[in-house]
Order: structure tokens, then C-alpha cells, then sequence
């Protein structure tokens, strides 16, 4: 079974906010693919279901963005997944612009909280993710106010498009084809 984890703050005052990309990353590939993410178990949201062909477990973690990893190691220890070969984390990104997308097999933190909480926790840099683009703070702006920061209706509008490339992405990379993931979508 995968373990696909869009990361997130929990609550209403966070929805949409450039730090929650993982989270309606993990909404729209849901919706795509007809599968219920309602579930409470392990600090996290979840709901299970098959994208082509593969058993999939779709995750929100509730434990706030830096400590994501909690949630992730109880649900890999739970159902016996291998961060390595089962896991593929959905982030934000301030590096990359909005609407861009990069795709890794692997990798540091990048100074991302809640990747920092994965890494440590379950004990490796070696889970496949997508980085999604949400842009630099506006001249002023300070970092937490801009991930903390609702989209804008053109953000989120050019994020929709992300989203879909990222729920077709995923099919790729449960298939052992990261490297035409990569240079498809990045």
C-alpha cells in the first residue's frame, strides 16, 4: 500500500493557505479518484482506496505542520509500509514559484518544518515527494504571514492545474517511473 501524505495545518483557519498545498493536493486527487478521506486514526485523517491499480491510504496528518512526522510514523509502523518504497509527501514550497512543481526521490529538508518532523522521525531522507510551488513572500511580507496567507482566487485557480499534474504524477511514481515524473513535471 502507498502512503500518500499531503501535509497541512489542521482547522478551518488554515484552509487554503499556502502552507496547506499538501492538504488540497491530497483533496483533489480524493475527489479525482472517488476515494472518502474521513477517517480518524493516528493523528490523522485518512481514507483508502485504489488509483491504478495500486491500494493507496491518503493522509492529512491533524499533529500541525512540524510535527507531520508523528502522524507518519504510527500510520507506516500500523500498516507496514516502508517510508523508502511506500511514502510520497505533498509540501509547499516558497522556493518554487506558484503553479511549479518539483518531484524528488529523495532529499533534505530544505528548511520545510514539517519535512524536518519525517525526516527525524522516521529516520530517512529517502521518501519520494512533490514540492509544490506557492511563491516567495511579497516585498514586506515576512515568511509566516505568507504561508499562513489564504491564496489569492488566481493562486488558487493556478494551483487546481498543479494539483492535477500532481494526481497524475503520483500514478507515475507508484509505477517505478520517478525519472519520467521528473522530467515530465519538473
Amino acid at each position: 500500500m502507498y502512503i500518500i501524505t499531503g501535509l497541512g495545518n489542521p482547522g478551518l483557519k488554515y484552509a487554503h493557505t499556502h502552507h496547506n498545498a499538501g492538504f488540497d493536493a491530497i483533496d483533489h486527487i480524493a475527489k479525482k479518484y472517488g476515494i472518502s478521506v474521513k477517517k480518524k486514526e493516528h493523528r490523522a485523517i485518512t481514507g483508502t482506496g485504489t488509483i491504478d491499480g495500486h491500494k493507496v491510504l491518503l493522509v492529512k496528518p491533524q499533529t500541525f505542520m512540524n510535527s507531520s512526522g508523528e502522524a507518519l510514523l504510527s500510520l507506516c509502523d500500523y500498516y507496514g509500509a516502508d517510508p523508502e518504497k511506500d511514502l510520497i509527501v505533498l509540501s509547499d514550497d516558497i522556493m518554487l514559484p506558484v503553479g511549479k512543481m518539483r518531484i524528488r526521490r529523495k532529499g533534505s529538508a530544505g528548511g520545510h518544518n514539517g519535512l524536518k518532523s519525517i525526516i527525524k522521525l522516521l529516520k530517512t531522507e529517502g521518501f519520494m515527494r512533490i514540492r509544490l510551488g506557492v511563491g516567495d513572500p511579497e516585498p514586506g511580507d515576512d515568511l509566516i504571514n505568507h504561508v499562513l496567507k489564504k491564496m489569492s482566487k488566481e493562486e488558487r485557480k493556478t494551483m487546481e492545474e498543479v494539483y492535477e499534474n500532481v494526481s497524475e504524477a503520483v500514478k507515475y511514481m507508484m509505477n517505478d517511473r520517478i525519472d519520467e515524473a521528473m522530467n515530465h513535471y519538473n
